[in-house]
């Protein structure tokens, strides 16, 4: 699974690091970073998690390879 943040849609609510902080962290500033882009199938929950309460839809998740 890939996970992609839109560092232009992300404003710095931080509820995606907040209930995934093992898929997402905060940068310096507070906006959303991800350590790998390739997620693990073990962080699969946190990852989807994460994107549903990003309230700009800042963060896309594709499953596979796309």
């Amino acid at each position: 699974m890939k996970v992609h943040v839109d560092r232009a849609r992300c404003t710095g609510h931080g509820r995606c690091y907040a209930v995934a902080p093992t898929t997402f962290r905060p940068d310096d500033d507070g906006y959303c970073v991800i350590p790998e882009e390739d997620v693990p199938d073990e962080a699969a929950a946190d990852a989807r998690l994460g994107a549903a309460n990003c309230p700009e839809d800042a963060i896309t998740v594709v499953d596979g390879d796309g």
